[in-house]
């Protein structure tokens, strides 16, 4: 008999594994940990069901204590793993948002939505839509509404945020309301990229000198979405004809853009930075590199003193929402070690 290393279909280091009899096995991303209290950060987290339709859930946080006369920010975070792995219970994200709760003093939401293979693109970004408009209709009379959000939030000041392919499912989603009437309801000030996972068939940055892990990356978006349109597809390469005129519609007034020095996916964060600055899109955009770090180093190593510079650029970011909004302003903001 053959062993299950023979067996191997696709081999999708570091995520998961695809045999020939079809079953599918997940590396990394399974570990989940139960909502609670942390004793740590004093952040309050439980699940609920959002759309009971699809069975899509969540997982929100709320600091423990809270003044129910002072509504708080809302961050809506939607978290990374190549659109095929992990979930907001996976031991390191929910470190992460405790982190961040704690630091901020806001109420996240953070979105479980459903994988590939199981679930084929753009399920991913149909299911974070539905949380939005989930969230929106808290400010209706009657509904499926969460008392967190209905008692602590204000809907002012609502944010996007995610890593990795949650950055890229926040960018979507911000081009979308746009063309819709959700932004009637929420006002959405701004997006935390971090490391955001956009990609294309041509090398840029440092995709030039890393041609084994370039090809490493198109190996996963071809799993993950595999269309006609390869690497060029809209959905991971926003700037596959070079133009940027879509920026311009992103429904925000503050763009975030977060990247590490040593992360293949570098190049792209920048190019959207640039892009944007020249899009006319009339926002504030920043942008912050991390010297001598890798991809989501903040996930997995919580506790470094980049990880915490990071943690606290993002909860200033997420607390600007209290002060004026200056137009047209361009900011570049480079942080090191």
């Amino acid at each position: 008999m053959e062993s299950n290393a023979s067996e191997v279909a696709l081999d999708l280091f570091p995520y998961l594994k695809v045999y020939k009899n079809g079953t599918l096995e997940r590396i990394a991303g399974v570990e989940v940990v139960p909502p609670g209290l942390d004793p740590e950060t004093n952040v309050l987290s439980k699940d609920i069901v959002i759309i009971p339709e699809t069975g899509v859930s969540a997982r929100i946080y709320r600091p423990n204590l809270i003044s129910e006369d002072r509504k708080l920010p809302l961050v809506v975070y939607f978290h990374g793993g190549a659109f095929c792995v992990a979930s907001p219970a996976f031991p390191p994200y929910h470190t992460s948002l405790h982190k961040l709760v704690a630091e901020a003093n806001i109420i996240a939401l953070s979105v479980d939505y459903r994988l590939v293979p199981e679930h084929p693109l753009p399920t991913a970004y149909e299911d974070s839509w539905a949380a939005l408009q989930w969230i929106a209709s808290h400010k209706d009379e009657d509904g499926n509404h969460e008392a967190w959000i209905k008692d602590y939030v204000g809907f002012e000041q609502v944010f996007l945020a995610g890593d990795s392919a949650g950055g890229n499912i926040a960018h979507h989603l911000a081009l979308r309301i746009k063309e819709s009437n959700l932004g009637q309801k929420l006002k959405i000030l701004g997006i935390g990229m971090i490391h955001p996972y956009f990609w294309g068939t041509s090398s840029i940055g440092p995709e030039l000198n890393d041609q084994s892990r370039k090809e490493l990356v198109d190996k996963w978006w071809l799993y993950v979405c595999p269309t006609d349109k390869g690497c060029d597809d809209p959905l991971i390469n926003p700037f596959v004809d070079g133009e940027s005129a879509d920026l311009a519609g992103l429904a925000c007034d503050r763009i975030l853009i977060i990247v590490a020095e040593k992360d293949i996916l570098k190049g792209r964060g920048w190019l959207y930075y640039d892009k944007l600055v020249k899009s006319g899109w009339k926002g504030k955009a920043e942008i912050m590199e991390t010297e001598g770090e890798d991809h989501v180093f903040h996930i997995f190593n919580p506790d470094c003193d980049n990880a915490n510079r990071l943690i606290k650029r993002l909860a200033s970011f997420f607390n600007q929402g209290k002060l004026p909004f200056n137009e047209n302003v361009k900011a570049r903001c480079l942080v090191s070690k």
